[in-house]
């Protein structure tokens, strides 16, 4: 059954890392699990299309064509980044004291946390429960958490503790939204069981909600959720935790977590629009989505870190997929699945080569860093331009298709000055993002040692860029299935 099998993955691959004793043996746990719940996520999303929802142990886990899309872009970011963990945590680190390698109890610490924060966020799309759904949130946040202190400095607890707060606070009012949630199912139709809160009864059962108590209920996952995801002005954790994990964690974090989240609220959004009618969410998630890719311009524009630079950029796609979601429509629900795929192929990149660019010159400075990296990194340096023009929806990339659906259902739905003001806004994004890495990568060579000398962490790179470039010409049909099934279930049936 590959609902279960996708679970028990990351879970036998804790085990089995907790008992090992090679850095070998670690790696190889990985990237073989990675592989393999690539390849049972690929599987439930064709026995999906092909016969529909499927569901196990009468309904705790379930997956629909939404469920086993995010379950698929979950495997296929851990597929991509596991060889590159294994390359980057033989490399040097930002540790103290001078000390540059990590022991092996490091590594096996680091692996193990790993898994669990994999199989937390796998549980979160294929869990047919709210409830579950947010304890799987929350088991996400306490695993990320140690993965942001991993380095044990002074600013990873600082950006740790932060995060845990402010995740907390978060994921309590999700919790508080969600409980809503079951006393307007029970009110409507007298069921007090754990069924209560499964996603396929509550979807047949929400008309009949108590307006009033879903209004509640949705300003409260929105503020929950929308702090996981770090949507504006609930993101202030985002830059310190991703400039202060190990980059591998914060690849993941910045797209399957992102993700995880917005899969959470969207199933509340659908949810409170049909209990209430969709203009009140609606609205909410366009103010939310607008006021976080304005808050990240002009980060973006004066930023001097590479990762703090990557997290605004983040918070940017954020702001777009509730800004899509918001317009509703079938090309606003089309929107945000569309660019919720191309982001997490497009944003891992980055990560990798920002990564690469601070082990080889020590710095994570936009300033201190001399220019000329594409000389002493090529292949780093011009996959990291190429990510940098994907992910600020340049033509050829995708990711300009799907800016582009976003934009046409705001226009579509009557919010053209919405969708002006993203126009906007995207404009200034891409020249400070544009600016900041063509200052890092062209100009003379800097003195330093030149070359990609750790393969494993290159490899990724053009696999998953070409991959990112055929797809804005050729979409698999399964694939273009798959995409359209998800959009029809986010969308708001009048």
């Amino acid at each position: 059954m590959p609902l279960a099998f996708l679970i028990a993955i990351p879970l036998a691959g804790a085990a089995a890392t907790f008992l090992g004793r090679r850095r070998v043996f670690f790696e190889f746990v990985y990237c073989a699990g990675a592989g393999a719940a690539l390849l049972a996520s690929v599987l439930l999303a064709g026995r999906v299309l092909a016969g529909g929802p499927v569901s196990f142990l009468n309904g705790f886990l379930f997956a629909d064509a939404l469920s086993a899309l995010v379950t698929l872009l979950t495997s296929f970011v851990w597929a991509v980044t596991a060889p590159y963990t294994a390359g980057h945590l033989r490399g040097r680190q930002p540790l103290e004291e001078g000390q540059t390698e990590l022991g092996i109890r490091d590594v096996r610490l680091y692996y193990t946390l790993s898994h669990l924060f994999v199989f937390t966020l796998l549980a979160v799309p294929l869990t047919g429960n709210l409830g579950l759904m947010w304890v799987a949130l929350e088991g996400a946040t306490l695993a990320s958490v140690f993965l942001v202190a991993f380095y044990g400095k002074p600013t990873s607890l600082e950006a740790a503790w932060k995060y845990a707060i402010l995740g907390g606070v978060g994921l309590s009012m999700a919790l508080f939204g969600t409980i809503l949630t079951y006393y307007a199912a029970y009110e409507a139709t007298g069921v007090d069981t754990w069924e209560a809160l499964n996603w396929p009864f509550l979807i047949a059962a929400s008309p009949q909600f108590n307006p009033l108590v879903m209004r509640l209920a949705f300003i409260l996952v929105l503020l929950g959720y929308g702090t996981k995801a770090g949507l504006a002005p609930m993101h202030t954790w985002k830059p310190d935790a991703y400039s202060e994990a190990p980059v591998p964690a914060a690849a993941m974090m910045a797209t399957v977590m992102l993700n995880c989240a917005l899969y959470g609220l969207g199933r509340f959004y659908l949810l409170s629009a049909r209990a209430t009618g969709p203009a009140m969410p609606s609205k909410l998630l366009i103010l939310f989505g607008l006021l976080s890719i304005g808050v990240a311009t002009p980060f973006i524009l004066v930023q001097k870190s590479y990762r703090r630079l990557l997290a605004y950029s983040s918070i940017d796609h954020c702001g777009i997929i509730a800004l899509s979601l918001g317009f509703g429509g079938p090309l606003g629900s089309l929107g945000s699945v569309l660019h919720m795929t191309y982001h997490s192929l497009a944003k891992p990149v980055l990560f990798f080569c920002a990564g690469n660019a601070q082990q080889h010159t020590g710095e994570d400075s936009l300033r201190k860093t001399a220019g000329g990296l594409i000389h002493v990194l090529p292949a780093s340096g011009a996959a990291f331009f190429a990510a940098v023009l994907a992910v600020t929806g340049t033509p050829p990339f995708p990711l300009f298709l799907s800016e582009f659906t976003v934009l046409r259902a705001g226009f579509a739905q009557g919010y053209g000055w919405a969708s002006g003001a993203a126009i906007a806004l995207l404009v200034l994004i891409f020249a400070g993002m544009f600016a900041h890495v063509s200052r890092l990568m062209l100009g003379p060579a800097p003195d330093l040692p030149a070359g990609d000398r750790n393969g494993w962490t290159v490899y990724p790179l053009a696999p998953v860029l070409l991959l990112l470039l055929a797809l804005t010409f050729w979409m698999p049909a399964p694939l273009s299935s798959l995409l359209a099934q998800a959009a029809a279930l986010l969308e708001v049936k009048p």
